[in-house]
């Protein structure tokens, strides 16, 4: 009904991203009114609180919330602009002319207008760009955003140093989707995770760039369809692929997705507990070096495939597990036995527990 009435197709965007921006004002002021700074936002079934917490705002040493105040005005922001973009959308939808081509041929076109559908997709490149590099911005020079692998059990910092060497931040894309690679889920530090985000930034405003001054070529435009419902195929198609990336960079990912807001991933958890013990009973007179299990294996440690140190117990199969608590445990040749025995910090056993 819609699909060719340019104005009152903006409208019905506008509106929804009125609403879109209405739900995260309202959650998030629902999440502050809520929120015992004395949990862990984990067990307190937040879903932005983390993500605000995470960019650095209200928090202190060891992920500890000591200021709510910014959540309660990111909430009241998002509820200002979703009033502002709910007016316009209102506005464009019942008053605004329904077609943009005669009032507005800038803003105006047509499905089948190749040139301007590339336009409008350089338009959106250089715009998702521009949202990495607030990323970017607010890392390096307002304020530095969360770091769980800060020495001395995670703090906010400014990340200072990105990384902008193309080989390690490309390089992600080619290792194996399995084990401790991860393929892209498996970034372990925040120089990365930044560095990342100035590529993907400027690589995006350039490919924005130049499918604003170009026109698309041959191939191009025998290969796709050019229509308004195939335009919605296509991003349906993307939207799933961020998805299905999205699904385990959440799930394993702790450095993107810090512990102490989202709570434990599986492997860390079963580690977590195996190393909790290990400290128990060690303190109790347990040799954790060469006690057995009932089956005959380490109770405590044992070797991993490759000829590792590491926890035994059932949550060997997640020997290749990595986190900021246990890290400085570790030597060349895995768990390291003397700082097992000497070298445990208080931060550590509280963070495992």
């Amino acid at each position: 009904r819609l699909i060719n009435l340019s104005g009152k197709l903006l409208g019905a965007h506008v509106a929804h991203a009125g609403l879109i921006v209405f739900w995260a004002g309202a959650m998030n002021l629902f999440e502050v009114a809520h929120f015992v700074p004395e949990k862990p936002m984990y067990e307190q079934g937040l879903i932005l609180l983390p993500h605000l917490a995470t960019l650095g705002y209200g928090v202190g040493a060891g992920g500890e919330v000591i200021d709510s105040y910014p959540y309660f005005v990111s909430g009241v922001l998002h509820l200002i602009s979703s009033a502002v973009l709910g007016f316009g959308g209102i506005y464009h939808a019942l008053v605004g002319p329904e077609t943009l081509e005669e009032s507005f041929p800038f803003f105006g076109y047509t499905w089948k207008d190749k040139n301007k559908m590339t336009t409008i997709l350089g338009i959106h490149l250089i715009l998702l760009g521009c949202g990495a590099w607030l990323l970017v911005i607010k890392a390096t020079l307002l304020g530095g955003v969360y770091d769980t692998w800060a020495p001395g059990g995670g703090d906010v910092r400014i990340i200072s140093n990105p990384t902008l060497s193309p080989g390690p931040i490309f390089g992600y894309l080619f290792r194996s989707f399995f084990g401790g690679d991860g393929w892209i889920c498996g970034v372990d530090n925040m120089e990365d995770i930044i560095g990342g985000h100035i590529w993907i930034g400027t690589l995006e405003i350039f490919g924005g760039l130049w499918h604003i001054l170009t026109k698309p070529w041959g191939w191009a435009r025998r290969a796709f369809v050019w229509s308004g419902e195939a335009y919605l195929s296509y991003s349906l198609a993307a939207i799933a692929t961020m998805g299905l990336i999205a699904v385990p960079m959440s799930w394993y990912n702790n450095t993107a997705y810090p512990s102490e807001f989202f709570g434990p991933t599986g492997p860390e958890a079963s580690q977590a507990q195996a190393f909790t013990f290990l400290v128990r009973d060690q303190r109790l007179g347990a040799n954790v070096a060469s006690a057995q299990g009932p089956t005959g294996l380490g109770k405590y440690l044992m070797r991993s495939p490759t000829g590792e140190i590491i926890f035994g117990g059932e949550t060997m199969r997640f020997w290749d597990f990595r986190g900021p608590w246990v890290e400085p445990l570790r030597g060349p040749n895995g768990l390291d036995l003397n700082k097992l025995k000497n070298d445990i910090q208080p931060w550590q056993e509280r963070r495992s527990a």
